[in-house]
């Protein structure tokens, strides 16, 4: 196991699943071929969910990231926070001590679980979400980009989390060519890609169809497309969304870039619910999570599929194998 990448795994919020699907996780951590991970939360809190389970899952207290090594063949090992901490507290500091860990070189990725982002914001955290604190931790704001990926496609949205309706607004060729060149670069640095394929899809529908259904295409998306192919980029676009993701199409590339949420979320998750793995790139260190929420519905019933934590955490290790750095 000392071959293997150490992966630090936060506890996410504790009203939600992610220290069930962790331990759960652990439990399967010979039958998936697990690299080894420790937990980063609140003691107390894990212990409490780890009490529901039949039979209790093992755990084991580190004082440092080495120590998890040699304990997590037989318990899930911790790396307990400061117990005067609050939910909210211990939800933001494991992702800090996380990252911290991460940019030290004692572990090869972080992978994070979910987050309550409104409860975060009642208690004073001032970032819209994960990905941007990481990058501000990184001291790289505005720099991250997210892709969604699972074995049969991965996609890239220019704009996330932004309504509809301010999506052309917010699409500039200065932004849409970072997010490409981002994703590019960590293809070749993260996922071992010599030569990264990338096509990119249209903002409207039939991709503008020549200006008759929107001009974004013509006067923004090609233009980039167009310049970083001219510089040696294997990439091609804007294409029309709609015949983009059916098996054929995804044989003829290793990344979609998307114009936004929706167009790059609905076909991964139609593809592979349960395996879709968040990936943030364009960071010092590699990042990965579980493509879902916090689940609170079903938080300490047992019933959560740990599988796309598995996933997250079977991707963070093969991006530390063939990381270039």
């Amino acid at each position: 196991m000392t071959d293997l990448p150490l992966l630090a795994v936060t506890m996410g919020d504790p009203s939600g699943i992610g220290i069930e699907i962790t331990a759960k996780a652990w439990t399967l951590r010979r039958e998936q071929e697990l690299a080894p991970f420790f937990l980063i939360g609140g003691r107390e809190t894990i212990r409490a969910q780890l009490r529901t389970f039949e039979p209790e899952v093992p755990l084991r207290e580190i004082s440092s990231p080495d120590d998890a090594r040699a304990v997590f063949a037989d318990a899930l090992p911790l790396l307990p926070l400061d117990p005067a901490l609050n939910a909210a507290e211990q939800t933001i500091e494991a992702i800090r001590l996380g990252t911290e860990v991460c940019q030290q070189g004692a572990v090869h990725a972080i992978v994070t679980n979910p987050i309550h982002k409104k409860r975060l914001y009642e208690a004073g955290f001032t970032h819209p979400g994960h990905t941007e604190y990481l990058a501000a931790l990184d001291n790289r704001p505005g720099k991250s980009v997210m892709m969604l990926a699972c074995p049969k496609l991965k996609v890239v949205p220019a704009t996330v989390h932004i309504p509809i309706r301010e999506v052309p607004a917010r699409l500039t060729a200065e932004d849409l060519t970072h997010v490409i060149e981002t994703t590019h670069a960590d293809l070749k640095r993260r996922f071992g890609l010599e030569n990264p394929r990338l096509v990119v899809a249209g903002l409207n529908p039939h991709a503008g169809e020549d200006g008759s259904i929107g001009t974004e295409e013509e006067t923004l998306i090609r233009p980039v497309v167009e310049k970083l192919e001219a510089d040696g980029m294997n990439i091609s676009g804007p294409f029309a969304a709609d015949s983009l993701f059916h098996p054929a199409a995804r044989e003829k590339y290793d990344a979609a870039i998307c114009m936004y949420h929706d167009q790059a979320l609905i076909p991964i998750k139609t593809l592979d619910f349960d395996g879709g793995v968040n990936v943030t790139l364009g960071l010092s260190f590699i990042r990965t999570s579980p493509d879902h929420g916090t689940a609170e519905d079903i938080a300490g019933k047992g019933l959560a599929n740990p599988s796309s934590l598995i996933a997250a955490i079977q991707m963070a290790a093969v991006m530390s194998s063939a990381n270039n750095d």
